[in-house]
């Protein structure tokens, strides 16, 4: 209990964003790409972002966030197997029951691992898109978005509220995608997975997700941005001129298709609130957004 209270089983569990796996090939992108720009890498580890007072709530926000999770928000949430029954329930009401649709199990499993990772990174584009358009939810949001250094500890930064908002997300994308496989195919759906993690969320994990939030601009190739977001289009997101751009988790698609992509060009990179300067406070983090007028 007091590992997952925490945090520490989020560095051994492979759908966890710092998985030690993730943050090792991280390192290694990071070494070898921008070798020759050893200015890069010293700036990630100084100790001026390393022990910038934004960072240092990043660390203590990151084992306090993990203990409420396991506290108050998980025993409360609806899981995605609550949404499951709900819906092969209505679904089986609604239509009566079908003839189960038979294809060979290598693309069933295929399908619906695929289509588990779209739908989920379709929903969490829309969901962080509306976090940051919708005036009540970007009082919780700013509190991600006022790191003003980055580093991977900092995809943690999330008001306890906006992880109830993401939690459902998740339980209804992931609910309603296998109910409609179970009500179509039958019970007994596997999803592809390496160590536990889906296997499209593994491979993006493994090819530079934690430098998202850091200081070092990895870029893909043009055509690949169009597709997948670089570490560095994320960093945009980040800053005080494109915090309403390129609003997607793993594809880019989405930012394309509705008109918030920012490709990956070089800029100078501000991070922060441009209006305001962010507490530094974890009770001020907590309590800020439920109290516009009050800062701790």
């Amino acid at each position: 209990m007091m590992v997952e209270l925490s945090g520490l089983d989020f560095f051994v569990e492979s759908d966890k964003r710092i998985y030690w796996l993730y943050m090792v090939s991280a390192l290694m992108l990071a070494v070898v790409i921008f070798r020759n720009q050893p200015d890069i890498l010293r700036k990630q580890f100084s100790k001026e972002v390393l022990w910038h007072p934004s960072a240092r709530l990043d660390y203590v926000y990151f084992v306090a966030v993990s203990a409420v999770k396991v506290l108050l928000i998980v025993p409360l949430l609806v899981g995605a197997d609550d949404v499951i029954v709900w819906m092969v329930v209505f679904l089986q009401e609604q239509f009566g029951y079908v003839e189960r649709i038979r294809i060979a199990s290598v693309w069933l499993v295929g399908s619906y691992t695929l289509l588990i990772f779209v739908a989920n990174d379709l929903t969490r584009y829309w969901l962080h898109r509306w976090m940051h358009t919708v005036p009540l939810l970007w009082r919780f949001h700013r509190v991600h978005h006022s790191a003003q250094v980055l580093n991977p500890l900092t995809f943690y930064r999330v008001h306890p509220v906006e992880n109830v908002l993401f939690g459902l997300r998740y339980a209804l994308t992931a609910g309603s995608v296998t109910a409609l496989y179970i009500y179509f195919f039958g019970a007994g759906i596997s999803m592809m997975q390496m160590g536990g993690a889906n296997l499209f969320v593994f491979v993006f994990s493994l090819i530079g997700a934690n430098l998202r939030h850091s200081h070092i601009p990895l870029r893909y190739p043009a055509k690949v941005e169009r597709w997948i977001l670089s570490p560095y289009q994320h960093q945009l997101h980040h800053s005080v001129h494109y915090g309403f751009k390129n609003y997607g988790s793993a594809l880019s698609v989405w930012d394309r298709w509705f008109g918030t992509l920012v490709a990956g060009k070089t800029r100078k990179l501000r991070f922060g609130l441009l209006d305001e300067t962010p507490t530094h406070s974890l009770l001020g983090a907590f309590l800020n957004p439920l109290n516009k007028g009050i800062k701790l």
